[in-house]
């Protein structure tokens, strides 16, 4: 029977199981071995196809075309999904188009990346984590490892096996719509648990079967831009860079990661996708990573007018993978990439060691997750997805996350002797406000977003005595006879530059709430929701007791957890809580600090 399968998976398969045994550097050296005779069977074009990341909108019509032009990676990205996202829907899907990736010459299979950026977020059934800012607050770099490693299982349940997570940007103005992506204000926070979420995704070994590459992102410094913009640009000195925004990559590296995604963002006016210096001098010589470099969604384009030139200069600079996100409104395609590509090395624009190098980097990655030998779904892991176990682990992280800002006369936790509570304000039974942004779409919404897990009105229903009296009102209308209030408030769903802000006041809307609740002369327990901190002085003073909760996702339980005391909150700031919009920026650290509550604040029990 041998003699029908390819000579050239068979020496892959044999390779594999020599290689077992080795040691690390010895399974490098092997690792480098194959992938440089895999490089040498390629055609120029194999080598730019393997360089080339399609999103699945701009290919699902096409399919032919990953055999066509030897497509290496699939991405969705925004709001680019099948049109089943159940998880037996994305497995199917992943399936039909890693078969038709293996019908190409060399049969080299696709790896299909992801922003499952605080759990299988794209999945419906998935369980939903707290976002990293939540995370950020645990300060509990085991529950973050675990929480990756829950994440890593239910995507490889759908197939999938690369994940652009996590987010390293340490997030110094909160204006910033992707502060929540960020684990926190200070660049320990995000070495200690970026490198604990590499090694949660990535486990002891990539060819694990539930093992997930991990991708640290945005390089570099996409947090520290000027006004908190969005893509904007991060101005200041390289000893200053590299003390805030460079060690998180250095630790991500030490963990294992493979891959890195460049940042919209620039630095002094250069935008990061043409840093040569700083993507090739600094990253891959400097600090030896080993991995390779994937651009973020249509990003090159921004370089110049020219797309032509737009690859030259990133490819130059040592982007390895472009992600090209045609059929969403981009003017560029792959089929034009990749044209244009091979045109620059035949006229010598972009050196073909330059190619070499990119397709050896994303070989090498392919081979070290024995994707040739396990191309296809584990279909055992499609129950894991949404699991008991899994949401219990998601849970737990929600307790930890939550941050005590406030608690005077010890009004938490609620006693188990209260008879009747009023649950007030949009958040309390809402999960797509409670999960934010990267949920189920691009930039989240209000509403039954997802399928399983809980609200929390619907926790605290489910853990209060028999004899306990709750009533529900988003206005605060009802507050009947209730002997304490819990009013739930906060922030819409936002993601990426719609989340930039010039003002953070609490809306009007959750004021008359707050208003309403302290009028009826009952203790008032606020509870945030949020990706950042807020300015919250027009009602703090109206709140007996005053909750952060950030974005915790679909496990509204460990929110009643914390209110009734079955846990005692643990929580510090990842950020310093400002009085006003003049104090921001502020960071620890500053001169003349004079914060709300001081990075690291955090009260219990």
């Amino acid at each position: 029977m041998t003699k029908h399968i390819p000579v050239l998976l068979i020496a892959i398969a044999v390779f594999s199981v020599s290689i077992v045994f080795c040691s690390p550097k010895e399974k490098r050296e092997q690792m480098d071995k194959k992938a440089e005779e895999l490089l040498r069977q390629m055609t120029l074009e194999e080598k730019i196809g393997q360089m080339t990341q399609v999103d699945y909108i701009a290919i699902k019509n096409n399919l032919d075309d990953i055999k066509k032009y030897s497509i290496g990676s699939i991405l969705c990205g925004g709001d680019s999904e099948p049109d089943d996202v159940t998880p037996a829907g994305w497995a199917k899907i992943f399936d039909e188009l890693q078969g038709v990736a293996l019908t190409s010459r060399l049969k080299t299979p696709i790896i299909w990346g992801i922003d499952a950026v605080h759990g299988h977020n794209n999945v419906n059934g998935a369980v939903i984590f707290p976002h990293n800012i939540g995370l950020g607050a645990t300060r509990d770099s085991k529950l973050v490892e675990k929480v990756a490693k829950v994440t890593a299982e239910e995507i490889r349940g759908t197939g999938i096996q690369w994940d652009f997570a996590p987010c390293l940007a340490v997030a110094r103005n909160e204006r910033w719509g992707r502060t929540y992506e960020s684990f926190g204000e200070d660049s320990k926070l995000a070495e200690e648990l970026g490198y604990a979420y590499v090694k949660g995704m990535q486990s002891k070994d990539l060819s694990n079967a539930t093992s997930v590459l991990a991708c640290a992102k945005h390089f570099a410094g996409d947090g520290g831009t000027t006004n908190g913009t969005d893509q904007g640009n991060t101005e200041c000195d390289e000893a200053t860079f590299r003390k805030l925004f460079l060690p998180s990559y250095e630790e991500a590296i030490k963990a294992g990661v493979k891959s890195v995604m460049a940042s919209y963002s620039s630095w002094n006016g250069k935008k990061m996708h043409a840093n040569k210096y700083l993507m090739t001098d600094v990253l891959k010589n400097e600090m030896k990573f080993e991995g390779f470099i994937v651009s973020d969604w249509a990003a090159i384009d921004q370089l110049s007018n020219d797309y032509k030139n737009c690859i030259e200069e990133s490819i130059n600079a040592g982007i390895d993978m472009v992600m090209i996100p045609n059929g969403i409104g981009q003017k560029n395609n792959y089929i034009e990439f990749v044209t244009l590509l091979t045109e620059l090395v035949k006229e010598g624009k972009v050196p073909m060691a330059r190619i070499d190098d990119a397709a050896k980097r994303i070989l090498k990655v392919k081979l070290e997750m024995d994707l040739y030998n396990h191309p296809f779904t584990d279909k055992t892991l499609l129950a894991k997805i949404g699991s008991k176990e899994n949401r219990e682990v998601a849970r737990q992280a929600v307790r930890e996350s939550l941050v005590l800002l406030k608690n005077n006369n010890s009004a938490l936790p609620i006693s188990k002797d209260i008879k009747n509570i009023a649950i007030v304000g949009k958040g309390a039974n809402d999960i797509g406000i409670q999960c934010g942004g990267w949920t189920i779409s691009w930039q989240g919404k209000p509403g039954k977003v997802i399928t399983g897990g809980t609200t929390i009105l619907e926790a605290l229903q489910n853990s209060v005595p028999a004899n306990t009296k709750i009533t529900y009102s988003e206005d605060a209308s009802e507050l009947g006879n209730a002997d304490v209030c819990i009013a739930v408030i906060g922030e819409l769903p936002y993601a990426e530059t719609m989340g930039d802000r010039k003002d953070l006041s609490i809306s009007k809307e959750d004021e008359a709430v707050i208003e309403k609740a302290h009028a009826s002369g009952k203790p008032v327990i606020a509870v945030l929701i949020s990706g950042r901190p807020m300015i919250i002085t027009s009602i703090i003073d109206k709140c007996d007791a005053f909750v952060a909760a950030w974005l915790p996702g679909s496990e509204g339980a460990g929110v009643a957890d914390v209110l009734l005391g079955n846990y005692k909150p643990t929580g510090k700031l990842p950020h310093t809580w400002p009085k006003n919009m003049q104090q921001i920026p502020i960071n620890v650290g500053d001169k003349d600090y004079d914060p709300l509550f001081k990075y690291g604040f955090g009260l219990t029990y």
